[in-house]
């Protein structure tokens, strides 16, 4: 058995054919010196010629230098009927500038006959034609066996025979594709196995996962010999997506034992992934194993009491190994224990004896009881325990807010809100409009807020839910606001709780800034002359 196994990441070519999932050249790159960093041995670029942003992409990492990642063009084999070297796909593969070309080809009998309508021969012949002009190029090239393991069970010979052919031509590797995401462990175990008894060039496996099965069935391949893993960030891809690497290589290199990547480069596994899920603006799904917000949250508190005592109670591995951590949550669930560690979190003087603590836990539970769950929202929940330990500073007080919206026959909505809020003494009015009123509400308050804490402006709302909390009370029922918010370094969640959904958006949006200005003490505060002799107000 191999000891090592190849990445070959397809997020930037694969990944972007699934459904909300648009980037640009610039996102690509990005994305790409991410993947690089984090010690992916091939990053699939794209197909040249198809269109002209992957063309820019191959134009600028052409003399870009990468330190662990080779790029690669995807291609396909050459048409039918026709000459490899005269055919215009496979010489864009080459003109790219790569050193890597990945072309697919058909294995199935079926696609051969239905979907390229050819003969069985002439497929043969395209896949070998392929691979010899491309190796003939000077290129290393992968070799793509499309659907081959529905090929296999439906016709085995001829789908070893395709990649023979692939073989003899001179392919670096041949990758296993279950195209259609069909396929079961078992059945992955023992196709590889027979494959590898067939062909000596190095195998592959490129899963998708229409069955949840993407991660397990690269396992079992790499188990059966496979050598080479095709997937994509977070799982990306068209329909269900493709194998999910962020699953896949902590799994190889934590529970299999196989050498991936070094043990820094897969601690920065989960900060990679958020990055390249806001660049692709994909909602990063919160119970996502190793990298998600709740891959080692603890609720319950009998959990919470034995993870005290030992993590491997309830964690099946350290978070720190994936550059995650555990968080333990505080909700109508948890018992004293999750209070009292969430303030160790915090380095909060949190004695469960004394009186505070227990004002504390009562004014949890009763937050609670009208709507509140701080599951969701750390930073509301860690805001209000220093605040009841340390006790915090008023970086403003509300006087008062308004809201209008004007709505005419032919006019769009428009909103605005006017805001009056004392901060260190001074009393500021202010107004602004905005996509809405939360928006509006939002504006208004930093522009109050900003010529104080100029560093406001490097935090923005990135989420925002409404929850009814009494649906038989229609629209007159409680809702939660929960809020997510950014500086582009780290997200904190915030919620807010009333009958009133504007009362309970500035909730979640107080607590927000709140968060960010003291809670997390990102910012110094200034006074207003300071800011003005700095430069930092706009007049």
């Amino acid at each position: 058995m191999s000891t090592s196994v190849k990445i070959f990441d397809t997020t930037l070519r694969d990944g972007t054919q699934g459904e909300g999932i648009s980037l640009s050249v610039e996102d690509k790159i990005k994305i790409a010196r991410k993947l690089d960093e984090l010690g992916v041995h091939y990053i699939e670029g794209g197909w040249p010629g198809s269109n002209s942003k992957d063309i820019e992409f191959f134009e600028r990492v052409r003399d870009m230098k990468f330190n662990n990642a080779k790029i690669t063009a995807f291609g396909s084999t050459r048409r039918k009927d026709s000459v490899a070297s005269e055919d215009i796909n496979l010489n864009r593969l080459v003109e790219s500038g790569v050193q890597v070309a990945t072309i697919f080809g058909k294995s199935w009998d079926f696609h051969v006959h239905t979907a390229i309508q050819t003969t069985l021969e002439e497929n043969l012949a395209m896949i070998y034609d392929s691979v010899h002009y491309l190796k003939s190029c000077g290129l290393e090239v992968i070799y793509d066996a499309e659907h081959f393991f529905d090929g296999y069970k439906n016709n085995p010979d001829y789908a070893l025979q395709t990649i023979t052919k692939a073989q003899d031509a001179g392919a670096d590797w041949i990758v296993l594709c279950d195209t259609n995401g069909g396929s079961l462990p078992g059945e992955v175990t023992a196709i590889v196995t027979a494959v590898k008894q067939h062909v000596k060039t190095p195998v592959g496996i490129h899963a998708h996962n229409d069955c949840e099965l993407g991660v397990a069935n690269s396992l079992a391949a790499v188990q059966a010999g496979a050598g080479q893993v095709q997937g994509t960030i977070n799982g990306y891809g068209e329909r269900c997506g493709n194998a999910n690497l962020s699953s896949i290589i902590p799994n190889l290199q934590l529970k299999l034992g196989y050498h991936v990547i070094t043990e820094e480069q897969l601690a920065t596994l989960t900060p990679v992934s958020r990055y390249i899920s806001e660049i692709a603006n994909m909602h990063m799904p919160n119970n996502q194993p190793y990298v998600g917000n709740a891959a080692f949250a603890h609720k319950g508190g009998i959990h919470v009491s034995a993870i005290l005592k030992d993590a491997s109670t309830y964690e099946h591995t350290k978070p720190e190994l994936v550059g995650n951590k555990q968080r333990v949550l505080v909700s109508e669930l948890a018992g004293q224990s999750n209070v009292l560690v969430k303030a160790q979190e915090l380095n909060l003087d949190f004695n469960k004896e004394h009186q505070k603590t227990k004002e504390v836990i009562e004014k949890i539970k009763d937050l609670e009881h009208q709507g509140y769950q701080f599951e969701g929202a750390d930073a509301t929940l860690e805001l209000l325990l220093r605040e009841a330990i340390e006790g915090l500073e008023e970086i403003f007080t509300l006087e008062s807010f308004k809201m209008l919206v004007e709505k005419s026959a032919n006019q769009s909505v428009v909103s605005e809100a006017i805001v009056k809020v004392k901060v260190h003494g001074e009393t500021i009015y202010t107004a602004a409009e905005g996509n809405g009123p939360v928006n509006a509400l939002d504006n208004a308050l930093r522009k109050a807020l900003i010529q104080y804490y100029p560093d406001i402006k490097n935090i923005h709302l990135s989420d925002y839910k409404v929850r009814v909390l009494d649906e038989k009370d229609a629209t007159a029922g409680k809702v939660r606001v929960l809020m997510e918010t950014t500086d582009f370094n780290s997200t904190w969640n915030t919620l807010g709780v009333s009958s009133n959904i504007i009362e309970a958006s500035w909730y979640a949006l107080v607590d927000s800034l709140r968060y960010a200005l003291i809670g997390r003490q990102r910012v110094e505060p200034a006074n207003k002359d300071q800011n003005e002799r700095l430069g930092l107000v706009n007049h």
